[in-house]
Formats: structure tokens, sequence, C-alpha cells
């Protein structure tokens, strides 16, 4: 059994010989150092009191440097850091500048979850994951408490007891806020505010928020704010007299006169029938926005430009790896969710054959299927691509959990089949073990550090000797007053084996593909 650090005069602390005191030292500094730590660490990861102990979330890197030069200037990061919340503010505003620059006190929230598969490391990581989630959301995380429990109570998700003791980490902490590790039915979020009198939200409605915020294309607002009418609509609820009804007979002192007898419609009935048709109207918008992305993507298919799609767990460096590939200058923050809007930019192999790289939006696990179902439109770029470049955080707790989580999405939108290759990224901030054991696990995989360079050549060879290429072979004599042809054999998708400038014309050997080769037929050398 692990000994616990201990201070004043317990007589199990005297018996510790130095070496081991400074072993416990070390384990203790090792772990997160929480924000408000009421109890001493033991090596459980828990509090001596019992809790679970929470300090920066786990699932944000650790790295110094959060950009690298081929991250350019982030002016969009500048413009969404300027109304972020700060910390330190009190909620009576002393100075109009509070007002003036927008400037917002920190949520204090508590975190809550249930442990009942896995192993209690798995249960932490996940908690410790919510953490960063609601971080990235504008909150101070305060405290989190996780129960053992075989499946969640029908009436407030946590048990009797423990939902006491939750309210009494409320009271003590003075959070507002309890966030919860799953997604609550309507029944048990009401029943759970019963209980710990501040607002309850659930895991869904946390990174529907996070999307909310740094959703930015018009496209994207639209199909954040239809999962957000989806999730809310079961979850509608009237206060008081928003529940009385609009118009009806004259019952004791609400006589509404003559007029208004009827059956009538009640406020919540009112604001479900509004809300369907704002859902109606959004999913009209979305429609009308597929034809221009469905345009370009069929371009790309008709001139036979192969498509690479970066993908993976959220946080992973995934827009980090496409700035380093291509320069694209895309937002890159040490946060989760921070970009959404997929992104495509053009790329060459060394031999110079191009094809495209598309950013697409992240993954987490238990992602809404809300989330899914709006941005099925943008997930096409992956169920649509050659090849699959699957970015993985190797410095998480959980990297196999993180490849778990997306392949599960991969086979939501009916994407298993298109090739795949697994690159480790952040190798510079990785144990090696934890790199080993993954490129034990995937054969296809690539160690790179998106920041330093590290592995960068060889996942560019790696593309090039996965993406489709050209596959009819042509030995052509070109006359000389069609140097267009040549021009675009050098422009278009080709490889050029071999040229020659003869008497006749330009003589070449080439390797197409089948809708160029037609057009080329007609200079076909018989020699």
């Amino acid at each position: 059994m692990t000994s616990q650090p201990n201070t004043g005069s317990d007589p199990a602390a005297q018996d510790m010989s130095p070496e081991e005191i400074q072993a416990v030292i070390d384990r203790i500094l090792s772990k997160d150092v929480p924000a408000r730590n009421r109890g001493t660490q033991n090596g459980d990861g828990k509090g001596s009191d019992g809790k679970a102990v929470f300090g920066k979330a786990q699932a944000i890197s650790r790295l110094d440097e959060e950009h690298s030069t081929y991250d350019g200037d982030q002016q969009d990061l500048e413009e969404r850091r300027a109304l972020r919340r700060t910390a330190g503010l009190s909620t009576e505003l002393e100075d109009v500048t509070e007002v003036e620059y927008r400037q917002l006190r920190l949520e204090r929230v508590v975190l809550a979850g249930l442990w009942s598969e896995g192993t209690l490391a798995d249960a932490e990581n996940s908690l410790r994951e919510l953490a960063a989630l609601a971080e990235t959301a504008g909150s101070e995380v305060l405290d989190g408490l996780v129960q053992r429990r075989d499946k969640p109570d029908p009436g407030t998700f946590l048990g009797s007891g423990k939902a006491l003791e939750l309210r009494d980490i409320v009271m003590s902490t003075g959070a507002d806020t309890v966030v919860v590790d799953a997604e609550l039915a309507p029944s048990q979020r009401r029943g759970l505010e019963d209980i710990v009198k501040v607002k309850v939200i659930d895991r869904t409605a946390l990174i529907l928020d996070i999307f909310a915020q740094h959703a930015k294309s018009r496209e994207g607002k639209a199909q954040v704010e239809l999962a957000q009418l989806e999730y809310l609509l079961p979850r509608l609820r009237g206060w008081g007299e928003s529940m009385s009804r609009q118009a009806g007979g004259q019952v004791g002192g609400a006589a509404a006169g003559m007029g208004s007898r009827g059956p009538g419609e009640t406020k919540i009935e009112l604001d479900r029938r509004r809300i369907r048709t704002r859902m109606a109207k959004l999913r009209r918008e979305i429609a009308a926005m597929k034809p221009a992305r469905e345009t370009k993507r069929a371009n790309r298919r008709r001139n036979a430009v192969p498509s690479v799609a970066i993908a993976g767990y959220t946080n992973a460096g995934k827009s980090s790896l496409l700035n380093r590939l291509t320069d694209a200058g895309v937002l890159v923050e040490n946060a989760l969710f921070a970009t959404l809007d997929p992104t495509v930019r053009k790329a060459e192999t060394a031999d110079g054959l191009g094809y495209t790289l598309a950013d697409t939006v992240g993954f987490v696990r238990s992602l809404p299927t809300q989330l899914v179902e709006a941005f099925r439109s943008t997930l096409e770029e992956v169920a649509d691509a050659d090849l699959i470049l699957h970015v993985v955080d190797v410095s998480h707790p959980d990297p196999e959990g993180q490849i778990a989580a997306v392949r599960k999405v991969f086979s939501e939108v009916d994407a298993r089949k298109v090739p795949e290759i697994i690159v480790l990224n952040k190798a510079d901030a990785a144990d090696p073990f934890v790199v080993e054991r993954l490129r034990q696990r995937e054969p296809r995989h690539v160690v790179v550090s998106a920041r330093t360079g590290q592995g960068i050549a060889e996942l560019l060879k790696a593309i090039s000797d996965a993406i489709p290429r050209p596959s009819v072979k042509l030995e052509l004599l070109i006359p000389y007053d069609r140097g267009d042809l040549v021009s675009k054999l050098h422009e278009s998708d080709a490889e050029i084996i071999s040229v020659d400038h003869v008497e006749q014309g330009t003589r070449a050997v080439v390797m197409v593909r089948e809708g160029f080769a037609a057009e080329l037929e007609p200079f076909v050398s018989n020699d």
C-alpha cells in the first residue's frame, strides 16, 4: 500500500526514511495541483477526505509554446481572447471598464461523474476531460467527485447521499454551477437542481456551448443552432404563470372575458411550436448551403485531385499539423474544439503531384448525436476523402481511448473503409514508452511533432505513397504549336517520366489519370 504524506504529530511520518519522504514529495509534485486542495493527496489521486482531486485539466496540453512560426499571426485568436471571461472579477461592477471591455467573471463550477464501468483511472480521465471542456467554455473548476455506481439514479443521477455531499461541496466552495459528466434526462436535471440549489448542466450542453462560442462561418453557426434546438426541445419547462393557458374559459379569478374561451395553448406548447418552426428553417438553410460544398468537391473529383482529410480527437494538433504542412495560418489554440469550420488547402508531393488537405472538426468521447447529425455535411469531407490522417495526442493520459472514440464517429459517418494513417502527434512531450506501445498496436503510423517539425518528412512521404497515383502510361509526341498541352502536363496531376525535344516536337513519357488520357489520345506516339 502506498504511504501517504502526513504533517503534524502523526507518528507514521516520523518512521519514514528521507528517501521515502522525497519519493512521496516527488509523486505529489508530479500530479496536478488543484485550485483548492482541501485534503492531502495520496497515491490513488484522491484527497485524504475521500474526494477526487482536480487541478489544471489534463486534456489540455502543458506545452510552454502554444504556436510555432508556421502558425502565422493568429489574429483570429487575439480577437477571440479579447472577449473571454477573466478571473478575479467581483460580481458587483466597481469599474466601468469591466462593462466597456465585456469582462465577465469566470463561472465557478463543480464536476460530478459516475464510475459504472472500466477502471478508476478511466473515470478520472473522463472527469479531467470534462474539466478541460469547462475551462474552454469559460469557467473555473473548483472541485469534483466520482461515485461508484452500477447505473444512474433515475431521479437525481447521483444517489441521494452523494447528491447531498455534492450540495455541501457547492456551498463550501461558493460554486454557481454543477457540470455532470453524462447526458441528463430532464427529470434528473430538475431533481439534482432541487437538491444542490444551483444551476446544473450536463456534458452535452457544455459541448454545445463551446461550439456556439467558436462557430464563425454562416454554415457553422446554423449547424450549432440546430443542434442546440434539438437538445433544448425535450427539455423545455415553464415557471409559475408561464405554464398557464394563453386563452380559455372563465375559471376562478383568471376570467379573460369574451373572445378568450376555448382550449387555448400553454406557453410551453407555444415555445415548442416556435422551436420546431425555427429548426425547419435551419434545416432548409443548411440544405441550401450543401450544393456549394458538393460543387467544390465534384470539381476536385472531376479533376481527379486526391483528397486527404485530417481528423482526430479534439486538441490533438490537427490545425497545427495543417499549418506545418501547408502554411495555412488557421487558428491554433490550446483548448478543446478551438476550430470548427473545415479548412481546405492545396499541397504537393515531392515529385509534384497535387492533392488537397482538409482540416475537420475534432471529436470527443460521447459526442452528442445532435452534433453528428448537424455537422454531417462537414463530416462528409472525411467520408469522401482518399486518405485519412488520424491525428492522436500521444501525450494524453489515454490515447487508446481517443483512437476508439474517433473510430466510433468514423463508423457513424461511413468512413471506416477509407485508408487511414495514425499520426502520433506531440511526440516531443510524450512518454517514449507510450509512443512505443502505440507503434506496436498501430502498424500504419508516423511519429511526428507539429510544433518542432519532428517526423514531418516521414509523414509527407507516407502521404505521397498512400494517395491515388496516375495509372495510365502514355508515350506522347506533342507538336511545338501545342505548348499548352506540355504546360498542362506540368501543371496537372501527371507524373512526367522523361522529356525529350526532337525535330517533330516534344516527346514525353508520362503517367496520367484516365480523364486526361482521353484528351491526349491524338498525340500518342506509335513508335
